[in-house]
């Protein structure tokens, strides 16, 4: 691949997330795909997991958005930096920082590397405290 086709690929992976589209996002990754968040939990193997791992982020943060900051891209990888924003199902507002690590293979994501602000995340995935 060459830059301008690895940079299409993040085109078209971007808007599945933005989408929220679980089988978009797991149909641009290879059937051999690795799709890890790196925050404690097993990476996602295959598309089904891939698929999985997609609608578990929705269902913790329903109108999850991303920000794009920067972003580079070479002939076999991109690496972005985004700001994650929404609301998380626990009522909390989200605004995480994100660092993305994608190797390409034919056209297809091979793998994806997520970071992101641990503190930040688990603050707004925790329920917020009721006072009586």
């Amino acid at each position: 691949m060459d830059t301008t086709s690895t940079r299409d690929l993040f085109e078209r992976y971007h808007a599945c997330w933005e989408a929220r589209d679980p089988a978009r996002i797991a149909e641009l990754h290879t059937p051999d795909s690795v799709f890890h968040l790196h925050s404690g939990q097993a990476p996602a193997r295959g598309r089904d997991e891939i698929r999985a791992a997609a609608a578990d982020s929705f269902a913790l943060v329903p109108d999850l958005a991303f920000e794009l900051i920067a972003l580079r891209v070479g002939e076999d990888f991109w690496a972005a930096r985004m700001k994650m924003t929404g609301t998380s199902a626990a009522g909390a507002a989200v605004a995480i920082d994100l660092a993305d690590f994608v190797l390409v293979r034919d056209g297809e994501v091979l793998e994806k590397h997520s970071y992101v602000d641990g503190p930040a995340m688990q603050a707004a995935l925790t329920p917020p405290a009721h006072t009586a």
